[in-house]
C-alpha cells in the first residue's frame, strides 16, 4: 500500500484531537478490571493532553507526523528525544527517541501504515540527534493489538510495570 507521512499542520487540529479521544476511549474500554481505573474520561483531559504533548514535542526535538492513504488522513505518530540520565544505565539507554503517541484509524489497521510511520518519526529524530540507538514505546499490557504490531516492528520488551491494587485504595 502506498502512504504519505507528513508533518501536522494546524488544518489537521480537529482531526488530531478525535484521534486522541479514540486514543483514549480504547484504552478506556480495554482497562484490566482487576485494577483501579487508571484513566480519566477523554474529555476535558484531552484537551490538557494536548498542552503537554505540544510542550514536549517544542521543548525535545519532537515532532508530529500523519499518515494519509489516499489523501486521506489515517494515522498520526508523536515522539520526541529523551535524555534522561541514570547512573545503572550506559548512555545511550537513557538518551533515546520516544514514541509518545500512535494512532491509525480502525480501516487503516493491518495496512502497514503503523510500522510506516515508526519508521518516519525514527528517521526524524535520528536526523535531529544522530547519536540516537534506540526508539522506545510504552504500551497498555492489555492492548494486544498494539502489542502485536510493535513487536512486528521490531521492538522489543524492555521493562515491565506491574501494578497491585494497596488495600484500603492506599490510604
Amino acid at each position: 500500500m502506498n502512504f504519505t507521512i507528513r508533518p501536522y499542520e494546524p488544518a489537521d487540529a480537529d482531526w488530531l484531537l478525535q484521534c486522541q479521544v479514540a486514543l483514549q476511549e480504547h484504552e478506556l474500554a480495554i482497562h484490566d478490571p482487576r485494577l483501579a481505573q487508571t484513566r480519566t474520561a477523554p474529555l476535558p483531559a484531552t484537551h490538557d493532553y494536548m498542552k503537554l504533548f505540544w510542550q514536549s514535542i517544542a521543548e525535545n526535538q519532537g515532532v508530529a507526523l500523519i499518515g494519509e492513504i489516499g489523501g486521506q488522513r489515517r494515522g498520526l505518530i508523536a515522539g520526541h528525544v529523551v535524555h534522561a540520565p541514570w547512573p545503572m544505565e550506559v548512555w545511550d539507554s537513557s538518551h533515546y527517541g520516544y514514541v509518545s503517541d500512535i494512532f491509525v484509524e480502525p480501516l487503516a489497521r493491518g495496512s502497514g501504515l503503523a510500522q510506516a510511520l515508526l519508521d518516519a518519526l525514527a528517521a526524524h529524530l535520528h536526523q535531529v540527534d544522530p547519536k540516537l540507538t534506540r526508539l522506545r514505546i510504552n504500551v497498555l499490557a492489555a492492548n494486544e493489538i498494539a502489542r502485536g504490531a510493535y513487536e512486528k516492528a521490531g521492538f522489543v520488551p524492555y521493562e515491565v510495570m506491574y501494578e497491585r491494587p494497596l488495600s484500603g485504595g492506599g490510604k
